[in-house]
């Protein structure tokens, strides 16, 4: 796992190389100060709340297994009006690690050969060197998911849309807060 800036506002460097067995707990909360810096970094109007709940565990032979959850408050802008939006996070997170050297990351590359790939499944694992993986910025990764989705203004939103073509009709939709569903989109 690299990371341009390795000392993010969350960063938390785990030591992995002696892992207990039943892993190690980690909680993050941010401070007013980290939570400025995160609503910088993401682009956003502010962070509220910031909370990440992981475990940090001994996977396979050599290997890491990260999971837990975390939780944010984030007022961002809408795309269209620029009024503030507020959006709850709630992420599951989970992830593995494999130490650079290790057979099983490189099993499928070695000799051309093929991995197959369930969009669905599990991701593959991340490779890390050293003894030490900054968990902080994992979790930090789903905040950075989560913000950039296409958040719209209720006031955007409850509006009614015209639909252009041979028949003009004009109607209201309710719209995602985050533009999800493509069917509700005022395109």
């Amino acid at each position: 796992m690299k990371h341009s800036d390795p000392q993010g506002p969350v960063s938390f460097m785990a030591n992995v190389g002696r892992l207990p067995h039943k892993g190690l707990s980690v909680v993050i909360e941010a401070d007013a100060a980290q939570r400025a810096a995160l609503a910088a970094g993401h682009e956003l109007l502010s962070v509220e709340k910031y909370r990440a709940e992981l475990l940090v565990a001994p996977w396979k032979r050599n290997g890491v297994k990260v999971s837990g959850h975390v939780e944010a408050d984030i007022i961002q802008a809408c795309i269209v009006t620029l009024d503030p939006v507020q959006a709850h996070i709630d992420e599951e997170v989970e992830a593995l690690f494999l130490p650079e050297a290790s057979k099983l990351g490189r099993q499928g590359f070695e000799g051309g050969g093929e991995i197959l790939l369930d969009a669905e499944g599990p991701d593959s694992p991340e490779t890390f060197s050293g003894d030490t993986i900054d968990v902080g910025a994992l979790a930090e990764q789903f905040l950075d998911w989560r913000s950039t989705l296409t958040p719209a203004s209720k006031a955007y939103r409850s509006r009614p849309l015209t639909i252009p073509g041979p028949r003009r009709t004009n109607f209201s939709k309710s719209c995602d807060p985050c533009w999800e569903n493509p069917e509700t989109r005022p395109d």
